[in-house]
């Protein structure tokens, strides 16, 4: 019992912290959606070699036809595709003394090689992705306007015609503008405003301004070609052949208007028209998702139980998922966080192929995957390889402009 004027002090976790332990729970699931649909359908080969690929597309028919005397014949019209690979790359950084430390389940809730090794392949797929839904430049938005906060840190808002959310994430290294190859980390992403937040990195010099477009580190022209370079193009060339009729996609300008069944229809029978292919895919942003399955609330169909069961009625509202009729009988409606906010795709993924160069995946030539870092404790991990996406242009369509 105390005496005197002491305060009496109650046995308390406060005060005695260090005698308690910590329950560590479940590790977190990802904060972040790493679901990439289009990456998983495009058809993949890994057998690339030589120079460059390269192989016919016909453009015509041939010969000549008539009645009543015999006709004039006519070679058909015939171009060469071709195209090299391009060099694409994921790095991981392991610290020896973390490896060692992280070697079993009492040291952490994970193994550090093996977590490392899961992310940065995920990694890489989202890149992958960034890539395939690209116009073939590396852009990853184009700068609208600045703020500087001084001290080379700087808030970068996108314009709303290239901005698409999953091309930015924190802990990226960018480089702004054409041509300048400084590196800044992106420190924040505010969807809301589409504001990216930079730090600029030690030993840059670069200041960005309206205008500048930004790219993954290094990937200035040097990526694979994506949907948006293919299925948008309306003059130059891809793969070597001209953008015009028939080697082009079909294209539908929305003008600013929402996206309805019927434009959807154009689009697909429009490439089926001029193609003789029908679609077997749609993609499309969340948004534009969202916008079809509120026009298409009121065309659902309920299955009513008996009124004898005695499981009270539920209201339900929207979709598991949306169809979109063809000749050739339904296709599915994907959103994907990697589509342009006004655009709406119709796609063969039979005519969408990526050519790998033989052994993609992590390099291992010296017999290991990790490789020793000169003058450091550090091991290096390499993942990625050599390859081009072919998206054949005639076999897809897109809707474009739409209202966001």
């Amino acid at each position: 019992m105390a005496t005197g004027n002491a305060a009496e002090t109650a046995f308390n976790l406060t005060d005695l912290t260090n005698l308690y332990k910590i329950k560590y729970g479940k590790r977190s699931e990802n904060a972040y959606n790493s679901a990439n649909v289009a990456l998983g359908r495009i058809k993949k080969s890994y057998d690339f070699v030589g120079k460059k690929m390269e192989f016919p597309m016909e453009l015509s028919f041939q010969g000549g036809v008539g009645a009543g005397s015999l006709p004039e014949a006519n070679v058909g019209e015939v171009e060469d595709v071709n195209f090299t690979a391009k060099k694409v790359y994921a790095r991981a950084l392991y610290d020896r003394e973390s490896i060692k430390a992280a070697a079993s389940d009492e040291g952490a809730f994970f193994k550090n090689t093996a977590e490392t090794v899961r992310k940065t392949v995920e990694s890489f797929n989202r890149w992958a992705s960034i890539i395939l839904h690209g116009d073939g430049t590396g852009a990853l938005g184009t700068v609208s306007s600045v703020v500087d906060n001084g001290g080379g840190d700087y808030d970068l808002t996108i314009t709303d015609a290239t901005w698409i959310a999953a091309n930015f994430s924190k802990r990226d290294f960018v480089n702004i503008e054409t041509g300048n190859t400084d590196l800044f980390e992106i420190t924040a992403v505010n969807k809301s405003t589409k504001t990216v937040s930079v730090q600029r990195a030690s030993g840059a010099t670069q200041v960005p301004a309206a205008t500048d477009v930004i790219f993954m580190q290094g990937s200035e022209n040097n990526v694979p070609q994506g949907l948006r370079g293919v299925v948008l193009a309306t003059s130059g060339t891809k793969y070597g052949v001209s953008i015009a009729d028939p080697y082009v996609a079909q294209q539908i300008d929305a003008s600013s208007a929402t996206i309805t069944p019927d434009l959807i229809n154009q689009i697909v029978l429009s490439v089926e028209e001029e193609s003789g292919q029908t679609p077997n895919m749609a993609l499309c942003s969340y948004t534009q998702f969202r916008k079809l399955i509120n026009q298409l609330e009121d065309q659902k169909r309920y299955n009513l139980p008996p009124r004898y069961q005695s499981d009270a009625m539920k209201g339900v509202i929207s979709f598991r998922g949306v169809e979109v009729m063809t000749t050739q009988g339904p296709i599915g409606v994907f959103p994907d966080r990697f589509v342009r906010e006004d655009l709406f795709y119709v796609l063969n993924d039979n005519f969408m192929r990526s050519y790998h160069r033989p052994g993609f995946g992590w390099f291992d030539d010296d017999g290991t995957v990790f490789l020793r870092v000169a003058d450091s404790d550090e091991y290096e991990a390499r993942y990625g390889g050599y390859y081009e996406n072919y998206i054949a242009p005639p076999f897809h369509g897109v809707i474009h402009s739409l209202s966001a």
